[in-house]
């Protein structure tokens, strides 16, 4: 691993009056982090968005793909550089105790009445692009090109290919270069990526067992699906282990399990939610076999009367940095933080993100980094490198924990600046030949 040479244009022209506007982003970030929607229901957040970029003197389009805006600012002849940043929250219980601690309710896809909480940091994501596109706007002189910024609906379920569908490359310039970021739960002032793959697919099975339900007192009239779902759970965590290579990288997590209504009763059925990540095609394809072939084979272990139904949703494809981009933008943004502050990631993320489909539908090349936002307290005596190495401390909350939430200073004013950083290496190679 190793930090990355400084082979950027200047950015600090971009940067003037930020100091000034950070306690209005922070204020923003704060409302939105307090009032979180669900995916496709970013109403409040949209409009927000939608309101902020007009008054900054920016075209805006709302309703894209059902809940997202896109925003178009052209300042003459030049590249057209995309900047974006996701909206929807989780369906998670904060205990973070912040002053600004969400208290939200919102109704899940399956009719639920669920907590709701940006437990994942797109409230930081949209605060910062906005603080972007209020930079841009007041510095109009300082660059040439077009910038389109898309605050995307539900990137948790797939939103970019409902902003695609919804005719993006028709309706709006057809960007040279995607740009997108992610806060982590890093030490605040430290970036991570990389070329090549950056973060991972992921696959999401919902699966119905059925069994012959009955009295819990005579279970040997009934097949018991909670028995079965139970073995299919433990059998699944042979797939990675025994299936897959150990240089190569794999997860699978049941993440829901719902059976039944009362303790004394055996249900009909029983259904799984399962969780399937990889960074290599030919892996890919191996768990989805394996993991098909153990429901299957359980279900008929059990004698179920009818075979379990497998139903995918919400698919993402790896994302993929491009080569020469990612690598200008490291030094953009190592230009902008100071060396040693940008490192190359050693391996893929196990994550994942829809960011991707814009690159891929524009056929440009696209480059995602991710950011920290954590109190350098919680790292004494934990360097960089050995974050990379041995991964987060236990008592570090990651991403979708109730307790994730980003500090927001100096975060918004770091996410703002890799914004701008990366956006100007394309924007004011124009602007110099002027």
């Amino acid at each position: 691993m190793h930090t990355t040479p400084v082979t950027a244009r200047p950015v600090a022209p971009l940067l003037a009056g930020l100091t000034e506007r950070l306690p209005g982003l922070r204020a923003l970030y704060e409302d939105l982090h307090a009032h979180p929607e669900l995916s496709f229901q970013e109403f409040r957040t949209a409009g927000i968005a939608a309101a902020r970029l007009r008054e900054q003197g920016w075209e805006v389009t709302e309703g894209v793909g059902g809940t997202g805006v896109v925003g178009v600012l052209t300042n003459g002849e030049g590249p057209v550089v995309l900047l974006r940043a996701d909206m929807d929250a989780l369906p998670v219980k904060e205990r973070t105790g912040l002053p600004y601690a969400s208290t939200a309710t919102g109704t899940d896809p399956d009719g639920n009445e669920v907590p709701v909480m940006h437990a994942c940091g797109h409230d930081m994501h949209v605060a910062c692009l906005l603080g972007a596109t209020a930079q841009l706007a007041a510095h109009r002189a300082r660059w040439q090109g077009t910038v389109v910024a898309v605050l995307q609906p539900a990137e948790e379920i797939g939103g970019a290919p409902a902003m695609i569908d919804d005719g993006f490359l028709d309706r709006f310039p057809r960007a040279d270069i995607c740009l997108g970021q992610h806060v982590a739960p890093v030490p605040v002032g430290f970036v991570g990526t990389r070329p090549g793959p950056v973060m991972a697919a992921s696959d999401n099975l919902k699966v119905r067992l059925f069994g012959r339900g009955g009295h819990g007192s005579m279970p040997e009239t009934t097949v018991d699906p909670v028995v079965l779902a139970a073995a299919i759970v433990m059998r699944l965590q042979t797939v990675v282990s025994r299936e897959v290579a150990a240089a190569q990288t794999a997860v699978v997590t049941v993440g829901s399990l719902h059976a039944g209504t009362k303790e004394n009763i055996i249900p009909d059925t029983a259904d799984l939610r399962i969780n399937i990540r990889s960074t290599a095609p030919a892996v890919r394809d191996r768990l989805l076999r394996a993991v098909e072939r153990i429901i299957r084979a359980e279900a008929a272990a059990s004698g179920a009367p009818k075979d379990p139904e497998i139903v995918p949703f919400n698919t993402f494809p790896v994302t993929v940095n491009d080569h020469d981009a990612t690598h200008a933008v490291q030094g953009a943004l190592t230009a902008a933080l100071g060396e040693g502050h940008v490192f190359t990631l050693p391996q893929t993320l196990t994550g994942s993100e829809d960011f991707g489909t814009f690159g891929t539908a524009l056929d440009a090349p696209s480059v995602f980094w991710h950011f920290g936002g954590a109190d350098h307290a919680h790292y004494r005596d934990i360097d960089p490198v050995a974050l990379l190495e041995n991964g987060l401390p236990d008592t570090v909350p990651a991403n979708h924990s109730p307790y994730f939430a980003p500090i927001p200073e100096p975060t918004l004013e770091i996410g703002v600046t890799t914004l701008l950083a990366a956006a100007a290496h394309w924007l004011a190679e124009e602007a110099d030949g002027a």
